[in-house]
């Protein structure tokens, strides 16, 4: 059984179907794995074996009576500690919300149930999902897969980090400005970053509720695509037939293709060169308005988030993390018309870039232009933290500025990722070249 907690989630779904794998089993295997895990309390807040064990049960007997909801029916999947969870504390990684227990699942995790999935349990995150790079001593910091000294990016810590140690099959995080991408890049997995809107946040904890969205982490493209599917309650996009030749793919030079690492830079234009010799034609270009919304999002995402969690955390700000303290309160100093110019600036920013790539088939730059950083380095010097963290979300933030979707693909080079940028709401197209792009890069 050892092999399952290393299977995609299609996968465990065709052993299931095929009556190869019962779901009982499989949840064991999983919750096994978890309790004799010893990162198991840095990962998860909180395991839901009864609630995991009777979704199991259920899931098994629809199988020998075929009447299976989903192709993930019966599969096991962690869930960010920010989607409520009925009788089940959800806590958004901070101590502010600390006992907090919701009388329903948030809708994401209703239509996740109704598909059939198995909850295993809530994961750590970063506090009030307000930096990328997971680090949380107010709670917990997760380790990363390839580097168990570093952080495992973020806010979507443990989730990436549940799914990396081979402690749930998939996981389902959220990304406001690089939440699902960067741990996703970080711990070698494929993230999905859906357009604002097209999942519902019915039932969760928001950080930016103009920025925010649902996404899954898992280990294939095919994974996203049914993923995604299931918390819609739709069918899943058809992946087949998907191929780089004739696609045209543009390099964005402005910001993203500066100051990168070593590391990361030699990745991408490996990526690049694999994805050419595929049949992708691939081109440069500068999209400089970019610039002017970076400027703006710093008044855009703390005003937003200040305003949701103002009188929580003033009530008793020493519960806070002093690092995403002093990130957030600054949001509290913009005028409502400073605000509302700043949207329709970045409105009109975004119009600008729709046109700009409208020719090409997707946008990629490198996920993250840096590997992750060492906890106790970030833990000690505040500058250092500051630093890595803005540049942790420089990148993935682009498709959060310009509301686009998107999708990270590992590169094979540990830490790494590719990432995707799409026009909002062509997460089929974007999933379909995607699965192409993840062939070309095995």
């Amino acid at each position: 059984m050892q092999e399952w907690l290393w299977a995609s989630a299609a996968e465990l779904g065709r052993g299931i179907e095929r009556g190869e794998i019962d779901p009982v089993e499989l949840t064991e295997a999983y919750l096994g794995a978890i309790d004799a895990h010893p990162f198991r309390d840095r990962i998860y807040a909180r395991v839901t074996a009864d609630r995991a064990r009777a979704e199991a049960k259920a899931a098994s007997h629809r199988a020998k009576i075929g009447q299976r909801r989903s192709m993930l029916d019966g599969v096991p999947i962690s869930w960010k500690d920010l989607f409520d969870t009925n009788g089940i504390a959800t806590e958004a990684g901070t101590r502010l919300l600390e006992g907090r227990v919701p009388s329903q699942d948030a809708l994401v995790l209703q239509r996740a149930t109704e598909g059939g999935l198995v909850c295993l349990g809530k994961t750590h995150m970063t506090e009030i999902a307000f930096s990328g790079l997971g680090l949380n001593p107010m709670t917990a910091t997760p380790p990363c897969k390839n580097y168990p000294e570093c952080v495992p990016g973020g806010s979507s810590s443990g989730a990436a980090a549940s799914v990396a140690f081979g402690l749930a099959a998939a996981a389902i995080g959220s990304d406001t400005g690089g939440s699902v991408r960067v741990p996703s890049a970080w711990n070698d997995l494929v993230g999905l970053k859906t357009t604002h809107g097209r999942l519902s946040l019915e039932g969760v904890v928001p950080l930016c509720k103009t920025f925010d969205t649902v996404g899954p982490l898992c280990r294939t493209v095919e994974d996203s695509a049914l993923l995604l599917a299931v918390l819609e309650g739709r069918k899943p996009a058809d992946l087949a037939g998907g191929s780089l030749r004739g696609t045209r793919l543009l390099i964005l030079d402005t910001i993203a293709m500066e100051d990168l690492r070593e590391a990361p830079k030699a990745a991408f234009y490996s990526a690049r060169d694999r994805l050419n010799a595929a049949g992708a034609e691939i081109v440069h270009g500068h999209f400089e308005p970019l610039r002017r919304a970076f400027e703006l999002a710093g008044m855009l995402f703390t005003a937003d988030a200040y305003a949701y969690w103002r009188n929580t955390i003033e009530a008793d700000p020493s519960k806070m993390y002093h690092q995403i303290l002093t990130r957030i309160r600054p949001g509290g100093s913009f005028t409502a018309v400073d605000y509302i110019a700043g949207w329709a600036e970045l409105s009109d920013i975004r119009a600008a870039y729709a046109e700009f790539a409208s020719g090409y088939d997707a946008v990629i730059v490198p996920t993250v232009p840096s590997l992750p950083p060492i906890i106790a380095r970030l833990e000690n010097e505040p500058d250092y933290f500051v630093q890595e963290n803005l540049l942790a979300l420089r990148n993935t933030r682009i498709g959060n500025l310009m509301g686009l979707c998107g999708l990270t693909i590992p590169t094979g080079v540990p830490s790494t990722g590719l990432l995707l940028n799409a026009a909002p709401n062509s997460e089929e197209k974007l999933l379909r070249l995607g699965g192409a792009v993840e062939a070309a890069l095995a």
